[in-house]
């Protein structure tokens, strides 16, 4: 992997890209070899202060909220003309920051335009208001209006796309943002500053604080003039924000963590279950929410199944993520590679058959972990209950749809599912019968912008995505009008005749 120079991170505030208020910063290391590519400024308290007073203010008295709406939807779109004419910089940087495949990255950029293009739309044709007409003497009508400052805090699976996921819709419907990246992915995040930055919006609107969650997002969650939070991350991170939240009544959008089934009945079509289960597992090196990480196949096509599957994990190109033919790369981080492989000792441990494809011993000194299939399973072990998140699928037989069903929801997570089978009937049943906010029947994971992401159980809270962000990214205001004559009861006023004799008297 050649690297280019990486120029020192800073955080963007107020329209000007600056140093922490405590000078410090730390280094962002590269997955492939574990060396340092850049230094980042580490944000503090102080930091997020100065970053939701000028989000505040902005919101409060610059121009963004009160503009009107075709304007600040020029800047948006301009958003996502910068981001398509820099998306071979930025797939470079996020594979360097991730370890992602480029040939993965190059696809989540063009998302992130896609992201913003989709929220100009959305907002300039579906964020509308209902009117209730009253017996010719009101009418009731809503309006959705910006909440304030939102804070974004963001994962480093997917960070370009997820980023653009939230900061999309918050800008759009007027809010202003402070956004928290992952501190392991800070790459990308820097990019869409500049990008923002040269489109021009309002000093203010838009602000990034680079640092760790326990002192930078803490104190985000915390600041009483945050209103909301939209979070995607792992499941008791998000319970801490909650919890951190509550005592400012922070509206809170919640993406957690997944262990999602994929159901494999005999009668699918072998193939195309097979190329799905392997894509939806093994791409983004495994570390994706929604990942198929459980694998259930009816009994009558198990072995053949499981032999299919080990001839493709041995297939599968572990390698350079800048190579354009690697199908896996490094994990993002050492602490993260030591949990997977953790995990995958465990399993030994509690009796499972470890199946590993092939690291080549050039890339020894990266967070490497070959895909890896875990067989002789059951469904209460630790590695079938607990989220791995890496290249690593559990494999488990079932004999009845009675029996499968039990097994999918019989875990803390429901944010996926997957179901291949030739039975609609049974694939409509069975669908809807899964504990998960999202689920697949015949398809892999594929995402149309309109309909709601997000999941049931510890995989999350709350709904984004289409119409369903005005939910979380506007508040709704009634405003009732008087348009005819109508009586309104009269309190404390005295009748002409009692009023009369009081003054005689």
């Amino acid at each position: 992997m050649g690297t280019k120079k990486i120029e020192k991170v800073l955080h963007y505030i107020n329209g000007q890209f600056v140093e922490g208020v405590a000078g410090k910063s730390f280094q962002n290391i590269n997955p492939f070899n574990n060396e340092p590519i850049n230094e980042v400024a580490e944000g503090f308290k102080e930091d997020i202060d100065l970053a939701v007073q000028a989000a505040k203010k902005a919101f409060d008295e610059g121009p963004w909220r009160t503009m009107p709406t075709d304007e600040r939807l020029r800047y948006i779109v301009k958003i996502a003309d910068l981001i398509e004419a820099n998306a071979e910089e930025i797939s470079y940087l996020e594979s360097l920051d991730t370890g992602l495949p480029i040939s993965q990255t190059k696809k989540q950029a063009a998302r992130g335009a896609e992201n913003f293009r989709f929220y100009a739309e959305m907002v300039k044709n579906r964020m509308v208001g209902e009117a209730y007409p009253v017996d010719q003497s009101f009418i009731n009508y809503t309006i959705h209006k910006p909440v304030g400052v939102a804070g974004l805090i963001t994962p480093w699976n997917a960070p370009f796309m997820l980023e653009t996921w939230k900061i999309a819709p918050a800008l759009a419907t007027g809010n202003t943002v402070v956004l928290k990246p992952a501190e392991w992915s800070p790459l990308t995040a820097n990019k869409l500053a500049q990008i923002i930055d040269e489109a021009g919006l309002p000093e203010g609107v838009f602000n990034i604080v680079h640092g760790y969650g326990e002192t930078a997002g803490a104190s985000l969650v915390a600041h009483p003039d945050v209103q909301l939070i939209s979070f995607t991350g792992e499941t008791k991170t998000g319970s801490e924000i909650m919890k951190n939240g509550a005592d400012t009544l922070k509206r809170c959008s919640m993406e957690l963590g997944g262990k999602s089934p994929a159901i494999v009945f005999a009668d699918s079509d072998f193939e195309k279950a097979l190329d799905a289960v392997v894509w939806g597992i093994f791409s983004f090196n495994g570390e994706r929410c929604t990942a198929n990480s459980r694998l259930f196949v009816e009994q009558p096509i198990y072995d053949q199944f499981v032999e299919a599957l080990k001839e493709r994990v041995a297939n599968i190109t572990v390698g350079d993520p800048m190579d354009k033919d690697t199908e896996v790369g490094p994990l993002i981080h050492r602490k993260h590679w030591e949990n997977v492989t953790n995990y995958i000792k465990l399993a030994r441990e509690e009796g499972a058959e470890v199946i590993s494809g092939h690291i080549p011993e050039s890339y020894s000194g990266g967070n490497y972990v070959a895909p890896t299939l875990l067989l002789n399973c059951h469904n209460k072990m630790r590695v079938a209950q607990e989220e791995i998140f890496g290249p690593v699928m559990v494999v488990i037989p079932f004999e009845s749809e009675e029996e499968v069903l039990r097994m999918a929801n019989d875990v803390k997570y429901g944010l996926a599912a997957y179901v291949w089978t030739s039975d609609m009937k049974r694939g409509h049943r069975l669908g809807q019968s899964i504990e998960s906010g999202m689920v697949w029947i015949n398809s892999q994971n594929v995402r149309d912008l309109r309909i709601p992401f997000g999941g049931s159980k510890q995989s999350g809270i709350g709904r984004e995505g289409g119409h369903y962000s005005f939910e979380f990214y506007t508040e709704t205001q009634v405003v009732h009008v008087a348009i005819g004559d109508h009586h309104i009861p009269q309190f404390g006023k005295k009748k002409k005749s009692e009023a009369g004799a009081a003054q005689h008297s």
